[in-house]
């Protein structure tokens, strides 16, 4: 079945639209365009700032002119994720959708409804000339997933609402009044190539199979994590048989739990058999532990090419000491909001290349404290190692106003299409919500979606029926929107 046939059809129709338009962080040019020429086409007010956010508007449908104006916002970016034999060109190609029973994927890849849906709800308000509601815009940010950078350089001003309905979170059914912050920890050793000495042989450590998923909305579940497991193998392979490490790769976003970890490595012909048994033992420890969560993990040491050259084993002792012994996962759980993760980390990227290993991880947590202790923490272990750590990309985390107006009213209009309250949450993740409110700190600010799963991972799926469900709850939100005080 095709997706654009699928209820409420003007909300698929524009998210086929944006299946066919390649947007991958920092390369969304194409689909910035296709919304400059949307909201032109339409006669609707449409500006694009210096980084490529789009902000359309729409007048107050008559005698709605005096409610609070609402900003629907969205990110225009996706996470390019797929599965390794999945040959796919993010910035050329575009992403094959499936029905399969009552969700929507894709083919190989990760499928873009994070936050493709949220931009096609904005679209479909923008577009419908029946709907009735006060003053709206839709805010469209760019390259959210890899750095919030559009979020970051919104210029106050610039939007007129009072209220911004974020449109980015992944359960249908629940408002989400909270979010986590971020640190990026970026982790360099600086390594001296070596030649291989006779009597080595090459092999390939590959880690493959595992789930993956997002690296805060996932990270509770206790899925692998391809650069510990990758770790978990080397160290033994390199202290006991005297192994040296060529080049090692794992990992490729910050905001995705690596799935899959390559390790080329020179190993003395001698001990090769001893090295098949290591690996075999441990993927039978491994696989153990993870079977409830990775059944699928695939670890296999295959001869390859002998390596020209491999990286000084001091160097890479020290590096697989300290990313064996770096914290992922759940640190601590939230005291405020029970079943809420509080702090973590994902050990995100290890890569190797030109005389550099560097190591990436994203830090979350709700508390800023707790996040900025976290991260030293993270520091002193590398530094210890011998390794340059620099931090990054730093944001607020998002808190929770329960007095707010925009909370009241949707938990109304809920109640009264579908006879129960939402459950109001916040998220251990990433919502821009928290740097834009720096901007517009006058903002009354929620965020809901459909049910969205595995986003990050070629796992992602959304959930049909919960997305005309959630189509029907924006239209009644929008025809009750608070009145100006």
């Amino acid at each position: 079945m095709d997706i654009k046939k699928l209820n409420p059809q003007r909300v698929w129709n524009h998210f086929y639209s944006l299946t066919q338009i390649p947007r991958p962080s920092k390369k969304e040019e194409k689909a910035i365009l296709f919304l400059e020429k949307f909201g032109n086409d339409l006669g609707l007010e449409t500006i694009k700032d210096e980084l490529g956010n789009v902000i359309i508007r729409k007048p107050a449908s008559p005698g709605m002119e005096n409610r609070k104006g609402i900003i629907l916002q969205a990110h225009i970016d996706m996470v390019p994720q797929k599965n390794s034999d999945k040959v796919h060109d993010f910035e050329k190609d575009p992403i094959e959708t499936k029905i399969v029973d009552e969700w929507v994927y894709a083919n190989g890849t990760t499928l873009g409804a994070d936050n493709g849906l949220g931009v096609a709800v904005a679209m479909a308000v923008l577009e419908d000339k029946e709907m009735v509601h006060g003053p709206v815009e839709a805010l469209f940010t760019m390259d959210e997933e890899t750095g919030m950078t559009g979020a970051r350089g919104l210029k106050p001003g610039i939007l007129k609402g009072d209220i911004l309905i974020n449109l980015d979170s992944e359960d249908e059914g629940e408002l989400y009044v909270g979010c986590a912050g971020g640190l990026d920890s970026n982790v360099t050793f600086k390594y001296t190539e070596e030649r291989v000495r006779a009597g080595y042989e090459g092999y390939k450590l590959n880690i493959t199979g595992l789930k993956g998923g997002h690296s805060g909305m996932d990270i509770i579940l206790g899925r692998g994590n391809a650069n510990k497991v990758m770790v978990r193998i080397l160290l033994p392979l390199i202290t006991d048989l005297h192994a040296r490490l060529s080049s090692v790769e794992g990992g490729s976003l910050r905001n995705a739990i690596p799935r899959e970890a390559f390790a080329t490595l020179a190993i003395p012909a001698a001990k090769a058999e001893k090295a098949k048994e290591i690996v075999s033992e441990q993927l039978g420890y491994i696989k153990k532990e993870l079977a409830a969560h990775e059944p699928d993990l695939t670890i296999t040491l295959d001869k390859c090419d002998t390596p020209d050259t491999i990286i000084d084993n001091i160097t890479a002792l020290n590096m697989v000491k300290a990313v064996y012994a770096c914290p992922n996962g759940v640190e601590r759980m939230s005291d405020a909001m029970p079943g809420l993760v509080e702090t973590s980390n994902n050990l995100a990227i290890v890569k190797s290349g030109d005389g550099v290993i560097e190591i990436k991880t994203l830090m979350r947590s709700s508390v800023d404290s707790a996040k900025e202790a976290y991260a030293t923490s993270i520091q002193c272990l590398f530094e210890l190692a011998g390794a340059e750590v620099v931090f990054s990309g730093g944001y607020p985390g998002w808190q929770p106003n329960m007095d707010s107006d925009i909370l009241k009213t949707m938990k109304v209009v809920y109640k009264d299409l579908y006879g129960n309250e939402p459950k109001v949450k916040a998220i251990h993740a990433g919502l821009e919500c928290g740097i834009l409110g720096g901007a517009y700190p006058n903002w009354d600010m929620i965020s809901c979606g459909p049910t969205i799963r595995s986003p990050h991972s070629p796992d992602e799926r959304v959930n049909i029926a919960t997305v005309e469900k959630w189509w029907k709850y924006m239209i009644e939100v929008l025809k009750n929107a608070p009145v100006k005080k």
